[in-house]
């Protein structure tokens, strides 16, 4: 996966409403940001409504989309045994089925009636449904309405929602813009809220719509709401350079109009003062998640000065980070929400809402560490559910706790999680068919599952996901392992006997480095060369392979033989077997990072790095500057120009063209060519066919970008490194976003994202057919959007193929071989 700056992702923060005590939902606050957006969204809010829990499911974030499906809400009631089980599942009865609907993402009641947000809709201007239920619907929630305007593009509109009587207010902060690439920043853009008058027969009039007083152009004014009859508070926290507003209107002559602001005395940008509001008829609660990196509520009176009158902080010794981002109050206790505390747990927090006291701390996740407990909450009476949107690799799940009594202790009953999640369990003991188009769940043609091992048996965090693979055959003993790089280090699988494999150990990422989503391995003279990128002083981690050998006890936690610092964070690591050079590519964060060209590295003594120069050409790299390289392969080159026969070339995946280089001389490297294609927006990365006159090349964005109607593989023909010339572009049936790619023989393995496993016969290189596949997500239906199967590594001689996949984790598979008519 190309890491292309910070997405500013809409993640929605609700407010409390009478009738329902709906979730507040980690907003993108400076705060919070050791905070992964959850891959599914589930409990991305919850409300307790009667004594039913609605808990949402948003189906899958804007870029993010691991499973993507509509988004729904899941009413969850007892049942006879007294457990919690799903009784109804909540969805609309138009614009279901798209990726990133985000459906659920805001929840408000209101007697019999809801209001659910889907700001990911349409584009992501975003609408809003009316729900009811009564006696004519069987007790069955069903839609009645649907909200929705021509609004500014991208509004987001149903990131927050109010339910008050029959007047539905609908929050649209805006801000996104057009989706942001590389790090550009989204045209500003206000937000607004949207004022509805909602009856029994569906929607009623358009009331109205309210700006914030003086409009910034990424205000994030509607990014929270709490009403009451007659006032509305509205939160806008990327006001002033993010330090936040909060904005009150009250009726007049049959208009909403604006009746005074409030903000932090001395506020500083991150602040986000009105991240999270929550009324209860007298007190406002206005979370500052940014303040002074713990964060902090600020409490208002209405009636009093425009400034707090306190502000409550995390309670002494607390490692308390985002505290604020969520908020909800019940039976006269706030409850705040600090899903990023130091120890990535999360925790929430209550205080006495007329004292002022802190009350109770929650700071024992049931779901460890990761897992942003206190992302979203849900209280009435005895019954408190705190949502955890990155528990369980990042599914989302929610913690349900019961008390006897107002004066008895609350306890952990049970835990609620996603019911159409997939089933991850592991595979083993035999192969399993593809027989007519599927192998358990998975669609295929060809390719048989030999095994499968999750994401939980590999020793993976709960925020953890599988990323860039590779193999190692042990040439004293022939055994075979698979190098499984995760956010939060490297698995060592034997899979010698494939059917099953046996998880060896892992290897933290170094004493400097950061979890985050990308890690690379190669090899070379049986040690494991590891990079990540986005990962602070993580520099490359040194591992002799050998290690693997006779290991008593395992799974057991390995130690690095050596660590290179010459530089800190890499996109990849490219190695060389014939000559002893590793390079890595796409570097930042420290170190000598070459312009995120070539860092050369010898290690012809792989416990003794040393350092051998710099390659970047400014022809290529596009945006992120001249000279980056993505990806590269680099071979003693033995194709069809003579000129460089026997010479080390580089062919570099940069962002907007293919790059070829010469890099024999590593103190004097040269540029062959820079070739640009129609449609670039991210070259990714390419293999050669062992011929050395083909190029494959895979832009991973331009699917997504809509820049080309399907999945796309450039064909480049470099019979002349000099000039080299784009053949030809295959386009597959899906429109996945093509990942890594590697040849072996006459077929091309591509992952392709969500569209799986792809395996290409590449014999007429000019003229690629897809022969067999193997989807590792079966519920994703090959959607554009990030997920599922990252890499692959087809080079056992055993003729198993492993792919890594996500959320999913190490899948075994083997071609089958093709059947021949006498």
């Amino acid at each position: 996966m190309m890491r292309v700056g910070t997405f500013p992702l809409l993640i929605p923060v609700l407010m409390a409403t009478p009738g329902a005590t709906p979730a507040q939902t980690l907003p993108p606050s400076a705060a919070a940001e050791a905070a992964v957006v959850p891959a599914s969204g589930f409990a991305a809010s919850i409300a307790l409504f009667g004594e039913d829990i609605l808990v949402s499911r948003t189906g899958a974030e804007l870029r993010l989309a691991t499973y993507p499906q509509e988004g729904g809400v899941y009413v969850f009631r007892r049942d006879e045994s007294g457990d919690w089980s799903v009784a109804e599942i909540i969805r609309p009865l138009t614009h279901t089925g798209e990726v990133g609907d985000q459906f659920g993402a805001s929840i408000s009641g209101s007697g019999d009636r809801l209001v659910i947000g889907a700001p990911g809709t349409n584009e992501a201007n975003g609408v809003a449904y009316v729900f009811e239920r009564g006696e004519r619907s069987g007790g069955t929630w069903i839609q009645r309405a649907m909200i929705s305007s021509d609004g500014a593009p991208r509004a987001g509109r149903g990131s927050s929602v109010a339910l008050v009587g029959d007047v539905a207010f609908v929050g649209a902060p805006g801000g996104l813009g057009e989706l942001p690439r590389f790090g550009q920043p989204a045209p500003p853009q206000p937000g607004s809220v949207g004022i509805y008058s909602v009856t029994r027969e569906g929607e009623g009039p358009f009331l109205g719509v309210l700006a914030a007083p003086e409009p910034e152009g990424s205000d994030r004014f509607g990014t929270a709401l709490a009403a009451a009859e007659d006032r509305l508070f509205v939160g806008a926290p990327g006001t002033d350079g993010n330090r936040g507003a909060i904005h009150l209107y009250e009726p007049s002559d049959g208009e909403w109009r604006h009746a005074g602001s409030f903000v932090l005395e001395g506020g500083v940008p991150g602040d986000r003062l009105g991240s999270a509001l929550v009324f209860d008829g007298t007190t406002l609660f206005a979370g500052v998640p940014g303040r002074d990196g713990a964060g902090g509520v600020a409490v208002f009176d209405p009636e009093g000065t425009p400034t707090p009158a306190r502000i409550l902080t995390p309670p002494t010794g607390s490692d308390a980070v985002g505290f604020g981002a969520a908020l909800t109050i019940a039976d006269g206790t706030v409850w705040i929400g600090a899903p990023a505390t130091a120890s990535a747990a999360g925790a929430v927090y209550t205080f006495d809402a007329a004292s002022f006291q802190h009350v109770q701390t929650f700071d024992e996740s049931p779901f460890g560490p990761g897992g942003a407990f206190g992302s979203s909450l849900g209280v009435s009476g005895d019954l408190a559910v705190i949502g955890a949107g990155q528990a369980d690799l990042r599914l989302g799940a929610a913690a349900v706790f019961e008390r006897a009594s107002l004066a008895a202790p609350w306890e952990l009953s049970s835990t609620l999680r996603d019911p159409e999640r997939p089933n991850m369990t592991a595979v083993s003991g035999e192969t399993v068919s593809c027989q007519d188009g599927t192998a358990l769940d998975y669609a295929c043609t060809d390719v048989d599952l030999v095994a499968f091992l999750p994401l939980a048996e590999l020793g993976a965090g709960p925020t953890s996901i599988a990323n860039d693979i590779w193999g190692w055959t042990d040439p004293e003993t022939g055994r075979e392992y698979v190098l499984l790089g995760k956010s939060n280090g490297t698995s060592f699988v034997d899979i010698t006997d494939a059917n099953a494999p046996a998880y060896v150990g892992e290897l933290p990422l170094t004493e400097g480095g950061v979890e985050n989503l990308w890690r690379d391995i190669k090899t070379y003279a049986d040690h494991a060369f590891i990079v990540a990128d986005n990962a602070g002083a993580h520099g490359v981690q040194i591992f002799d392979l050998r290690q693997l050998r006779d290991v008593r006890d395992p799974p057991v936690t390995f130690e690095e033989t050596a660590v290179y610092d010459g530089v800190f964070s890499s996109h990849n690591i490219v190695i060389n077997e014939e000559t002893g050079f590793a390079h890595a590519v796409g570097s930042s964060g420290g170190g000598e990072a070459c312009g995120g060209g070539l860092h050369m590295i010898d290690i012809r003594d792989p416990a003794n790095p040393r350092f051998a120069g710099c390659f970047a050409d400014p022809d290529i790299g596009g945006f992120l500057g001249g000279g980056y390289t993505h990806d590269a392969q680099c071979v003693i080159y033995d194709g069809p120009d003579e000129d460089y026969v026997g010479r080390e070339i580089c062919f570099h995946a940069s962002i907007d063209a293919l790059g070829i280089s010469d890099i024999t001389d590593k103190e004097n490297p040269v540029a062959l060519a820079s070739a640009g294609y129609p449609g670039a927006v991210a070259a990714h990365q390419g293999w050669l066919t062992e011929d050395h006159r083909y190029f494959f090349l895979g832009d991973e964005l331009d699917e997504d970008s809509e820049t080309v109607p399907n999945t796309r593989t450039l064909v480049w023909d470099v019979q002349e490194l000099d000039d080299p010339v784009l053949a030809t572009e295959y386009f597959a049936e899906t429109r996945s976003i093509d990942h890594n790619q590697y040849v072996r023989g006459d077929f091309l393995y591509q992952s392709n994202l969500l569209g799986g496993l792809r395996i290409l016969d590449v014999s007429d290189p000019e003229n690629p057919v897809e022969v067999a596949f193997f989807d590792t997500v079966p519920t994703d239906d090959d959607a554009t959007a990030f997920g599922g199967t990252w890499s692959n590594y087809p080079y056992f001689e055993s003729g198993v193929i492993a792919v890594s996949s996500w959320n999913e984790g190490l899948f075994l598979l083997r071609k089958r071989q093709p059947v021949l008519v006498p």
